[in-house]
């Protein structure tokens, strides 16, 4: 059972306007933005940041982003994240053989040195103590430019507010996440946990 129960989709109007985002990223609003709409300023400054991280500047594709995403949300253990970033990835348009195989990014031959870089720069940022160093810099330089660095890093900032509100308030996850965890997560051991 969540710590605060998540409100109607229609208590804020400005909010149910805004929120009409997660019906294209996930196909329907999350019970954390419901959760969050007991303060409206709260919920709709949470969506206008998270339009901003996700908006597509450069060579990050939204597939990419939904990726590093995962990486940070495993780094931090909130299924619930785990959970929505795979769905969103697949509804980006990821690669099937890279949402089969995300677990082993760091050497699967489906990802290419770019995405490693990405990806292990969202691990090193996710960690406590943060393990950001230059290896991880020299690595991410080689392929990426300062601009996606940026919004590499705004993702993972992102993903770490949202960790630590969705793992403390126990969010209840919604079915179409849940189906998608089971389908890409499940062999390899994610469940609901607390976000029954």
């Amino acid at each position: 059972m969540p710590l605060v129960k998540p409100l109607s989709p229609e208590h804020d109007k400005e909010t149910q306007e805004l929120a009409a985002f997660f019906n294209e990223t996930l196909g329907f609003c999350p019970n954390s933005v419901l959760t969050m709409q007991h303060r409206p300023a709260i919920s709709k400054a949470f969506i206008n940041l998270n339009k901003a991280v996700m908006e597509n500047q450069g060579r990050v594709t939204s597939a990419l982003k939904r990726m590093i995403g995962w990486v940070s949300s495993n780094a931090a253990g909130c299924r619930y994240c785990q959970a929505h970033t795979i769905r969103a990835a697949e509804r980006y348009g990821a690669d099937q053989e890279q949402l089969d195989n995300i677990w082993e990014y760091a050497s699967h031959p489906a990802f290419s040195e770019a995405e490693r870089a990405a990806l292990n720069f969202a691990l090193a940022a996710s960690v406590i103590p943060n393990n950001v160093d230059e290896n991880i810099k020299s690595e991410l330089y080689k392929y990426w430019n300062e601009g996606e660095i940026v919004e590499m890093l705004g993702v993972i900032s992102l993903f770490g507010y949202l960790n630590r509100w969705n793992d403390s308030m126990g969010t209840t996850i919604e079915q179409g996440a849940i189906e998608s965890a089971e389908h890409y997560l499940g062999k390899t051991g994610w469940e609901k946990g607390k976000h029954v």
